[in-house]
């Protein structure tokens, strides 16, 4: 078991979605809680070894994000397991990391829900095959769901590195 909080983002083909987040929260934490956390993202049916989609890099460029060397991998129970927070795209995403892990039930939300355990509702729309544009709000999108959970974040971290 790691001594840093793990938090886990899940998407559907690893390139998009859930490397933004990833390179969205750890600009967030690197402010707050620099060394005590390990950010990490795979996807639900994601090949392994792809890079984040150009516009996908561009867009993290808005935070200052730097996920150019992202390389996608495929969901599997030991990911989950390695994680102390799993955070979905979608409801279907929520859905499919407990199928994988039943196990990881009490530690899955749906980005747009956190910190309510309420698996339905809002989904972040996938931008693939989408204009940079379209990349560009869907960064900010979830940007304003991280920022607005930061606080609960945190307190978990602390919990479990100060704890």
């Amino acid at each position: 078991m790691s001594d840093k909080f793990v938090i886990l983002f899940v998407c559907t083909g690893n390139t998009c979605r859930s490397p933004m987040a990833v390179g969205a929260l750890r600009v967030l934490l690197e402010k707050e809680r620099l060394g005590k956390f390990e950010v990490m993202s795979a996807g639900s049916a994601a090949a392994a070894g792809f890079p984040a989609t150009l516009y996908a890099i561009e867009a993290s460029k808005i935070w200052d994000a730097d996920i150019s060397k992202h390389q996608s991998q495929p969901l599997t129970c030991p990911l989950i397991e390695k994680a102390d927070l799993v955070i979905g795209m979608t409801p279907g995403h929520v859905a499919e990391i407990v199928r994988i892990c039943r196990e990881a039930g009490d530690k899955t939300y749906l980005l747009k829900n956190f910190p309510q355990p309420d698996r339905d509702g809002e989904g972040v729309e996938d931008p693939i095959g989408q204009s940079l544009e379209r990349y560009n709000e869907t960064f900010l999108e979830i940007g304003e769901y991280l920022g607005k959970s930061l606080h609960e974040i945190v307190r978990r971290i602390d919990e479990k590195t100060n704890g």
